[in-house]
């Protein structure tokens, strides 16, 4: 499968009232969804109205389990609702490559089988194994290796991305590919510079790794430290795309933990389907 040449791009779509974005040319091509979802068509209440896919947030459980089997179902791979796997998301590094046995942990709110603990990265080349994280503001990273087809979403809050949970979980993805493959990276909605305001120590911190970040400023640029991360690893720019958008500014379509509080939370997912 040759897929150098290929750009990754997210399109934004619709069924009914859920909404969210995907590369249907990866799709096509490799047999590989990526989605982001927005928070609309589900049936949580207020304050998790309305697609909130989060079991830690307090939540009603069995509304969330119905709000992501409605997710499963507009990205055509409903049947694969038992082998949907979490992560228990800790704003660590630790990356899991997910194998027939760990897929399916976490898939129910309702079930008592509990995520993967104590992970902020999943990897797989299982067919059939949707892997899923879920973001109210931290970036939602899905890295591919197209030829392989292998797949990592990744959770990358301040405190991860500084400590190199994005490596990590490329290097997880990188050993189930074939050497020198080309990584594309899908980044999701996210708290905006223009809305993230932290302490001197955080700024400085991030300061010190990256070259884009300016200490002097109060204002966290975290796209711009994921783009620097994904480059010094091997991903170039024109192997990135950014959706661009700010939770924070855009409540009424993302979870936003910053502006809202107690709120739900909207998803990163990816899943390497049979080729026909």
């Amino acid at each position: 499968m040759e897929a150098r040449d290929e750009q990754p791009a997210l399109l934004r779509r619709t069924s009914g009232a859920v909404v969210w974005h995907e590369d249907p040319g990866l799709r096509a091509r490799a047999g590989i969804v990526v989605a982001f979802s927005e928070r609309t068509g589900g049936v949580s209440e207020p304050p998790y109205a309305s697609l909130d896919l989060a079991v830690h947030t307090g939540d009603i459980p069995e509304a969330v389990d119905e709000n992501r089997t409605r997710l499963l179902e507009v990205l055509g791979i409903a049947d694969r609702r038992a082998a949907l796997t979490c992560a228990e998301q800790v704003h660590g590094t630790v990356a899991v490559t997910v194998g027939s046995a760990e897929a399916g942990a976490g898939a129910r709110a309702t079930g008592d089988r509990g995520p993967i603990a104590g992970a902020d990265a999943l990897v797989t080349a299982e067919v059939g194994v949707p892997l899923m994280l879920l973001f109210a503001d931290c970036v939602p990273v899905v890295l591919v290796a197209q030829e392989s087809r292998a797949v990592a979403v990744v959770h990358a809050g301040w405190r991860g991305l500084a400590a190199g949970v994005v490596r990590a979980g490329l290097e997880q993805l990188r050993a189930l590919s074939a050497p020198g493959e080309p990584i594309f990276a899908y980044i999701g909605a996210h708290i905006g510079r223009c809305c993230y305001s932290v302490g001197p120590e955080v700024v400085s911190q991030f300061g010190h790794k990256f070259v884009t970040i300016r200490r002097a400023l109060a204002m966290l640029d975290m796209q711009a430290a994921v783009t620097e991360e994904l480059e010094s690893s091997g991903v170039p720019k024109e192997r990135q795309c950014h959706l661009g958008i700010c939770t924070a500014h855009n409540t009424e379509r993302f979870y936003s933990y910053r502006a809202e509080g107690r709120t739900g939370r909207h998803a990163a997912l990816a899943c390497v389907l049979p080729l026909r």
